[in-house]
């Protein structure tokens, strides 16, 4: 997943089309936002040409008509006063609304981002960093909201209020209109080339931000291997450089902020004085009543101006913030478009699944051209275990992957009741085949929570009993709370062989017809194996079972062992038939009974 965007895609309409085609079910806020941006439009010259009319029209009438004047005024500021009042409702209404929209898109998409992530190919976590998804569910996502509260919608409604100044400056003194505008060529410089300069320096900002969190994420979740290794200083200085980069880049919009406002009020300062000058030149050879026709004509050229300027302020900003929207959106629509494990339109619905297994001539590799397995043929009978012994790295772990179908095989065949993987749904298959792994991975939470990974249909007493066929029911009571016992991030409070015994017991709630044992005793103690031996004798009694196992002993009454070499069945046989033929297998056994012996 590259995080760099490209600069033709930024003004990409069908990315554009693609964020708002997410408003679709909001249809009608949307269509209400646009119509208000349309009236704010029309409403932002009214109260300039009313100070016009007063100062031109109403302030010129005679004495005889002072108490006409007074009306005249009472009523305009009257109607001052109410338009103030409906634009200030209708702006604040506007900006909730697009606000509201933009938060609520966000809302649904992180919801669809994150069930997309759930279903990713495994491979796709292999190639992207934990911190820089977390980067594109919460950090990118939310710069889409930006997009409807401060981008596209807010743009229009500012090009509109432009365009309706600009027709009241041009209808109300058309050559004062044109003396207004002409410092305005370096206003439309300026704000492209500070468009350009923030627009890079978010696009390094946003860059800087990921590489940060995927630093974070990744080395908090390595502490102990920093701190045993005494790498505290060289991890520090290496996020230090990170820092600094992150930084740099929001100092380099920052610098083009600090030039970029202050010109624009020298250039509003420029046309205001560009407009005095000319109004009174004009004024100095006019008669008493046409000079204050041109007064009333400054006074409401000022106030236009401000309003012109208002959004001229803005307008690059928020061309910056929807351009970095549709950036953050171009990076989280790549991980909606990223390949995931698919039911492939599975619709064979196991009724019973026995747990029959075949693999034919399966092959596989991680990545193009580097095979991990080769050709792979075996077959097991519903209730038979098989163990999977060789070096690590020979496809082990792989093979009980592709079984799963968190990869899809390269080439060949997987079968489970002589019927091809792929034609299960994904749910059905996964339900059937329960694993243990090595690593267990412990949610912060509850023991309950955690071996029944909150599935409303397990009970409290299906716990139990399950705990006790594991032998943990009596440890488990012991702890503060018992079952509702918090075991923290990754089950830091419990040690590695308790944390195995929980997965065993997930795996015994979810009754599985085919159960994967992956190195599940490789890592405990002596006292600690005994039990879990005990534990997996419950669990595979019944169920076809494979058991990858660096400890020979542990598997030594399994039907079948497999010996794999460099992705390669090397042997295939029972325990003393592959001791008898002292190849592959018999050397391994007695590499492990020599260093036993040496411990001794």
């Amino acid at each position: 997943m590259s995080d760099q965007p490209t600069i033709k895609k930024i003004f990409d309409f069908s990315l554009l089309r693609r964020i708002f085609g997410y408003a679709k079910p909001y249809k009608r806020r949307f269509i209400l936002s646009v119509i208000l941006s349309v009236v704010l439009a029309v409403l932002a010259p009214i109260r300039p040409l009313l100070i016009n009319y007063t100062i031109h029209d109403v302030m010129q009438r005679g004495d005889d008509e002072k108490a006409l004047i007074m009306t005249l005024l009472i009523n305009i500021t009257l109607i001052q006063v109410v338009i103030l009042i409906i634009e200030t409702l209708l702006r604040f209404y506007f900006s909730f609304l697009t606000s509201w929209l933009g938060q609520t898109v966000v809302r649904d998409l992180r919801v669809e981002v994150y069930r997309k992530i759930l279903s990713l190919n495994l491979s796709q976590f292999d190639k992207t960093p934990i911190g820089t998804l977390t980067t594109r569910t919460i950090n990118d996502i939310e710069a889409i909201n930006d997009v409807f509260s401060e981008g596209l919608i807010p743009i229009v409604a500012d090009l509109l209020s432009i365009i309706a100044i600009l027709t009241a400056m041009f209808w109300t003194n058309w050559q004062l209109t044109l003396i207004c505008l002409i410092p305005f060529p370096l206003m439309i410089i300026a704000t492209y080339y500070f468009k350009e300069s923030v627009n890079k320096s978010f696009i390094r900002v946003r860059n800087a931000v990921a590489a940060l969190n995927a630093f974070v994420q990744e080395h908090i979740t390595g502490m102990q291997v920093i701190q045993a290794f005494t790498a505290e200083d060289r991890e520090h200085k290496k996020f230090d450089r990170i820092n600094r980069d992150h930084r740099d880049a929001n100092i380099r919009a920052i610098f083009a902020y600090s030039v970029f406002f202050p010109l624009v009020e020298i250039v509003l300062a420029v046309s205001m004085g560009l407009l005095v000058w000319f109004a009174a030149r004009q004024a100095y050879n006019l008669s008493a009543q046409e000079a204050a026709n041109i007064t009333g004509h400054i006074v409401s050229f000022i106030l236009m101006l401000n309003l012109l300027f208002r959004p001229l302020r803005v307008i690059a900003d928020k061309f910056n913030v929807l351009q970095m929207g549709m950036v953050a959106s171009e990076r989280v629509f790549r991980v909606l478009d990223n390949p995931d494990i698919t039911d492939n339109g599975g619709k064979q619905e196991p009724n019973e699944i026995k747990g029959a297994i075949e693999f034919d001539k399966v092959s596989f590799g991680y990545a193009p051209g580097q095979p991990v397995l080769k050709k792979i043929d075996f077959s097991l009978a519903p209730g038979e275990t098989m163990a999977i012994v060789g070096h690590t790295g020979s496809g082990k772990t792989t093979i009980i992957s592709l079984l799963n179908r968190l990869y899809a095989v390269s080439d060949g065949e997987i079968r489970l009741d002589g019927i091809n993987i792929n034609d299960y749904p994904l749910d059905e298959l996964r339900k059937h085949i329960g694993v243990v792994l090595q690593d267990v991975f412990l949610f912060s939470g509850s023991i309950y929570d955690n071996v029944t990974l909150r599935n409303p249909d397990i009970k409290q007493e299906d716990v139990e009993r399950a705990a006790r066929l594991i032998g943990m029911h009596e440890f488990i009571m012991q702890l503060p709370g018992g079952y509702q016992y918090n075991v923290m991030e990754r089950g830091s409070t419990l040690s590695l062989g308790q944390r195995q015994l929980l997965s065993f017991i997930r795996a015994l709630l979810y009754n599985p017809a085919v159960l994967i044992l992956d190195e599940a005793t490789s890592s405990v103690d002596t006292g600690s194996e005994q039990l879990i031996q005990h534990a997996i004798e419950t669990l595979i009694s019944g169920r076809t079972s494979i058991v990858i196992a660096h400890r020979l002993s542990t598997i030594r009454k399994a039907n079948k062992i497999m010996v794999l070499d460099k992705g390669e069945i090397r042997e295939m046989g029972t325990h003393e038939a592959l001791l008898a033929k002292g190849g592959f297998y018999a050397n391994l056994h007695k590499m492990q009974f020599e260093k036993k012996l040496a411990r001794i």
